[in-house]
This record gives structure tokens, C-alpha cells and sequence, in this order.
């Protein structure tokens, strides 16, 4: 026996706990808590702190920690070559512990989502499905660059934001919430796509048609800046005919500065694409807040 070998530690048999939250990659549930707390405010306000801490709760944490946990398990090979250092491939969450996490996660979710009421366990079974139909085989939407990224827009911000509004108002939300919350979902399309931009080298080895391994970088930007300034466009227009010209006009300010961020972008897209992400959307997500308080007395 090899000195190497006799003095390997042995496998783990439970997982490390620093390596389920990353895992769970708390970094990525504020999308869906924002947007469920934009939900609540565009029917009520902070009328029901229970309700709206149950179900940020239920967006945030175990709902998206759900869909990271099942993209991982559904990555392991792929982050074997790619990323090694990842909880699954370095073996800090061994065996098929990633697996059950994932699946005690979905029944977490489905249990939470009844708690809540009928609208709100339909939308979590159908959050639920979104998450394993983007990693899991045979869908595994994430292998396409426009089926992957509307999947992803929609399930992080138009689903929960409808979901907060519905348990707020107590039922289905009015027609404008649901043109609002759409569109909104649409234009993470956008973001969806700038997010790709990280993984281009490993998406192109691995078989992965997203929009930069497709169309290239320049093009993708494109494509990911006119999704998002198009549905933030049409809010501002619907706001205005809805007569709410003061928030109209806040969100074509805030939409101004993403175009003038957008500059940069497009002519370094390789480069400047986390850059944006971490700038530019800032102010995407500020107009979904003010959207959210204009629509509050529409529809009512």
C-alpha cells in the first residue's frame, strides 16, 4: 500500500454542513423572495407579516434551494471535469446524499405550498416541475438556450410574484398583476442570459447550447439587452395608460441607466457581462418594486 493511500482520509458517510448550504447556494434566492414580496405589495402591502414571511420562506430557501440542490445532482458529471471543488464531485456531500436532499426539499416545498392554500401548492408543483425539467433528463431544459433561460426567467420572478399576490388577495390576482409579473419574467430572459456568459468554454465542451455557445458573444448580449429593455418598455406604457405616470416615469429612469449600462456591456460582453449583472440588474429589480406599489389600487 502507498503512502498516499494509507494515509487518505476515508469517505465520508454524511454530508458536511457547510457543504449543504453551499449546495443550497443562498446567494441565489433573493430573486424569487423579490419578487414574491413584489407580489404582496401589488395587491395589499405588509398587511400579513405570517403569510409573507411563510411564503419568502418557501420561494427563497426551500423552493430555489430545492432547484440548486437538483441542478447539482443532475451536474455531478458534468462538475467532476469542470469544477471539481464542488460539494458533490469533491465528495463533502457523499453518495446519493445530494439526491435526497433534493427530493426531501420538493416534498419540504409541496408540504409548505399546501399549508399555504390551493393557489399557492398549484404554483409549487409547478415550480417544483420547472426545477427538474431544467436539470434533470430526458427534458434537461438547460441544454437550450431558449428554452432554459425563459424556464428560469419565468419560475424565479413571474411564478413567485404571482404566487405572493394570490395569498395575499386571497385568490387569483387581477389581469394587470399578471401582465406585469409576465412581462417581468420575460425580461429575465436577459439576466438569464448574461448568466451563461460564465460557463461558455464549459457549456461548448459539455454539448450545452446556450445563447453565447450559439450565437456568439456579441449577438447573445444583444439578444439578452433587447429582452430586457422590451417587457420594461411595455410596463411603462401599460402604467401610463393605467394612469400612474409618476411610477412610469421612475421606471423609465431606472430603465435609462440599464441602457447607458449596456453600452460597456456590448462592447465587452465576455468581459463585462458579471459586471452588469452586478450592476445593471440593481435597477431592474428597483422598477419591479415600483411596478408593485403602482399597481396596488389598479384592478382592485
Amino acid at each position: 500500500m502507498s503512502i498516499t493511500a494509507a494515509s487518505a482520509p476515508p469517505p465520508r458517510r454524511w454530508p458536511q454542513p457547510a457543504a449543504v448550504l453551499r449546495l443550497l447556494k443562498p446567494w441565489t434566492w433573493f430573486p424569487p423572495m423579490w419578487a414574491y414580496l413584489c407580489g404582496a405589495i401589488s395587491v395589499a402591502g405588509l398587511t400579513d407579516w405570517s403569510l409573507i414571511a411563510l411564503g419568502i420562506l418557501l420561494a427563497g430557501p426551500i423552493t430555489c434551494g430545492m432547484s440548486q440542490a437538483a441542478n447539482d445532482w443532475c451536474d455531478r458529471h458534468v462538475d467532476a471535469i469542470n469544477e471539481p471543488g464542488r460539494p458533490i464531485p469533491s465528495g463533502r456531500i457523499p453518495g446519493r446524499w445530494g439526491l435526497w436532499i433534493a427530493q426531501g426539499m420538493t416534498l419540504l416545498s409541496l408540504a409548505v405550498g399546501w399549508h399555504l392554500g390551493p393557489f399557492v401548492f398549484g404554483a409549487t408543483i409547478l415550480a417544483c416541475v420547472a426545477a427538474w425539467a431544467y436539470s434533470a433528463e430526458p427534458i434537461r431544459a438547460k441544454r437550450s438556450g431558449l428554452w432554459g433561460p425563459l424556464l428560469c426567467g419565468l419560475a424565479y420572478e413571474t411564478l413567485p410574484w404571482v404566487t405572493g399576490a394570490a395569498v395575499l388577495a386571497s385568490g387569483t390576482p387581477s389581469l394587470s398583476v399578471l401582465c406585469v409579473a409576465t412581462l417581468y419574467g420575460l425580461g429575465a430572459f436577459g439576466i438569464m442570459t448574461l448568466n451563461d456568459f460564465k460557463a461558455v468554454e464549459g457549456d461548448r465542451r459539455m454539448g450545452l447550447r446556450s445563447l453565447p455557445v450559439t450565437l456568439g458573444p456579441v449577438r447573445a448580449a444583444r439578444v439578452a439587452c433587447w429582452t430586457m429593455v422590451l417587457p420594461q418598455t411595455l410596463v411603462i406604457a401599460l402604467l401610463t395608460l393605467w394612469d400612474k405616470p409618476l411610477h412610469a416615469t421612475a421606471i423609465a429612469v431606472l430603465l435609462a441607466i440599464q441602457i447607458a449600462a449596456m453600452r460597456p456591456l456590448l462592447r465587452d460582453p465576455e468581459g463585462r457581462a458579471q459586471w452588469y449583472q452586478g450592476m445593471g440588474i440593481l435597477f431592474y429589480i428597483s422598477g419591479m418594486m415600483v411596478a408593485a406599489f403602482a399597481l396596488r389600487n389598479i384592478g382592485a
